[in-house]
């Protein structure tokens, strides 16, 4: 061979030439086998704003409109310009903050605690945050847009939880600690971001709330780990309340949040949420954490308000709870005073207006505390009358994936009885989910019922809800349907894979005396035709024992029929379906291809893993 030294000018070349062109082959080869997220899905912190805070969500998602405002939370677009500060072990902390400048960065060293109740707001602008954070090098710590974990406080695991990164060299004390002073949390000021802190309570106390942030805006908790002190019962983590505005939890691990039942003080623990304004609030972000309560990760609304928080986005977290919460299962562990921990939902919206829930994983849910175990509950609520203007419009769920719990989905409205207040929220509707994923749902192990979905409507009628392209595969029923109202307007549930349980038909009433009640006999399409106006229902694939589905749906009697690749008893390892007979496939699926949009029917399996790639 010629050696490139030897070569003339033009074969010099014309070989260079040869070996870029081969160079860009190999790169383009190797990013052909890259996990590359499918087309129309986003990943990264600040996927859907530029920088300015400039929002790029798009309109709209089906019936759903997107948010129109964002917060963008990259270091490069929140700068800390001024001096750096270092504040000693033993200094007040409240006072070194009130004493910077706007643009400055407090450094607190590792293992340091300071108690803390409020730290004031400074009145800063977009270009000088004020920076907390521990005084250890950047190479220390998670890089911006990572995960941190508890190993950075010197915690090498903890009992039920999934495993987490660690730092290089193991488990090490890497953090300064903000000790929040009972009962009522701290306030935080404004322009601030935190970043590589611990919040903790004091053992074997009770907090109602560890972080508020009243009134102020443009704070960001970044790479921090909040959790409740030894034997604590913690009611909440951060709650963006009272005017909040631009607010960001990102790359957080949040856990140990809760409530007891029985001789506890609180009954709805949340790692995140809001509730109580009377004026605006929004613009929130609440991307990429681990959260963990026993009552709800995330809960918005459920307080008096005369306003809804608008603009969220939900994205990359991973919601859940340990399993050895729940009484009957190995390991079981009860609260210090002997009671189980009051578990609910994963995420709940009461109040809420244009959210972007995606990629995220949603873990862990069940019954038997008033509430039947759903992992995701839109229920616009009055709260007694005191939130008559609270109701949850233009939600978009997509590419999530929902695992072990006892319910998948409930949309409803509800009007409080007369000896709570009565009282009808305002609204509800304009929903879009598609591109879900759900599977190992449980019924009476669980104290639910193992449905797909609850859809209730009662006063104000639930409008607009489209479900489609989903994957669910559960021992209960499809719909349990109330409505004692007008008929729904505008529901479909189009395109999707299911495996139902049971010989009880797949869409069954909800209550006595309402729309599906008095049409039960009949069959499901008397059902959807006594309950619901414009609706549309077709290109779905059912595995059921009983018929009755309106035409334009397929239906197999066993869950092996469906063929999809890997489903053993209700857990789908691999929810895809097969095209042709294989070493897995006994031969090609009837919902291969049998969507409307010429697709396969159900969850864009693809483009769901994609957006949750790490996010457990």
């Amino acid at each position: 061979m010629t050696s490139l030294r030897s070569c003339s000018v033009p074969h010099r070349t014309l070989l260079i030439a040869l070996l870029l062109s081969s160079a860009a082959l190999l790169f383009l080869s190797a990013s052909t086998f890259a996990a590359e997220p499918a087309p129309g899905v986003q990943t990264g912190e600040n996927a859907y704003c530029g920088k300015g805070d400039v929002a790029h969500f798009g309109d709209k998602d089906g019936p759903a409109e997107l948010p129109q405002t964002c917060y963008y939370t990259g270091l490069d677009g929140t700068p800390s310009p001024g001096k750096q500060i270092h504040v000693g072990e033993k200094d007040d902390l409240a006072g070194a903050v009130s004493s910077a400048k706007c643009g400055d960065i407090l450094l607190l060293p590792p293992g340091a605690v300071y108690e803390v109740r409020e730290l004031a707001p400074k009145k800063c602008d977009d270009q000088h945050y004020i920076t907390i954070r521990s005084d250890v090098p950047d190479s220390k710590l998670p890089p911006e847009g990572t995960r941190i974990s508890p190993a950075w406080a010197g915690v090498a695991s903890l009992p039920g939880r999934p495993p987490f990164a660690q730092p290089t060299g193991g488990p090490a004390k890497l953090m300064a600690t903000i000790m929040v002073k009972p009962n009522n949390g701290v306030v935080v000021g404004d322009h601030i971001r935190f970043i590589a802190i611990e919040w903790t309570t004091p053992a074997n106390d009770h907090t109602s709330r560890m972080v508020y942030t009243d009134h102020v805006d443009h704070v960001i908790f970044d790479r921090n780990y909040m959790h409740a002190g030894e034997g604590s019962e913690v009611g909440h983590g951060v709650g963006m309340i009272l005017g909040s505005h631009k607010i960001a939890v990102i790359n957080s691990y949040l856990s140990g949040l809760n409530c007891i039942a029985r001789k506890g003080s609180c009954t709805d623990a949340t790692a995140i949420g809001g509730a109580h304004s009377d004026e605006p609030f929004g613009t929130f972000k609440i991307y990429n954490n681990f959260l963990e309560a026993s009552g709800e990760d995330i809960l918005f609304g459920g307080g008096g308000s005369e306003n809804n928080p608008t603009d969220v986005e939900i994205r990359h977290n991973h919601l859940f709870r340990p399993m050895i919460w729940k009484e009957g299962d190995p390991g079981y562990t009860p609260s210090p005073k002997g009671e189980p921990y009051i578990v609910k939902n994963n995420l709940e919206l009461k109040s809420g207006v244009r959210f972007l829930i995606e990629g995220n994983l949603l873990e862990n849910s069940w019954g038997g505390f008033t509430q039947a175990g759903f992992s995701v509950l839109f229920t616009p609520s009055s709260q007694s009358s005191h939130c008559p203007k609270c109701r949850v419009n233009d939600i978009t769920l997509r590419y999530n994936r929902i695992r072990n719990v006892a319910g998948v989905l409930t949309i409803a409205t509800k009007h409080a009885p007369e000896k709570k207040g009565g009282g009808s929220p305002a609204d509800g509707g304009r929903i879009s989910v598609h591109d879900l994923i759900a599977d190992d749902i449980h019924d009476k192990d669980y104290k639910g019922g193992g449905a797909f979905l609850k859809f209730m409507s009662a006063l104000i009628t639930f409008h607009d809800v489209q479900i489609d392209h989903v994957t669910s595969f559960g021992p209960g029923v499809l719909m349990v349907v109330s409505s004692k109202g007008d008929k729904m307007p505008n529901f479909s549930l189009t395109n999707s894979l299911f495996a139902l349980g049971g010989s009880r038909q797949p869409i069954v009433s909800a209550t006595p005396n309402s729309c599906a009640s008095m049409a039960a006999k009949a069959g499901p399409q008397a059902i959807l035709d006594e309950c619901f106006t414009n609706y549309k229902f077709d290109h779905n694939l059912f595995s059921l024992e009983r018929g009755g589905l309106p035409k334009g749906n397929i239906t197999v009697g066993n869950p092996k029929d469906l063929e999809v690749r890997d489903l053993k008893n209700g857990i789908a390892k691999d929810p895809r379906l097969c095209h042709e007979r294989d070493d897995v496939c006994r031969k090609r699926s009837p919902g291969a291809k049998a969507a409307s949009d010429g697709r396969d029917v159900g969850a864009d399996v693809d483009a769901v893993e994609a957006a949750i790639a790490g996010v457990e």
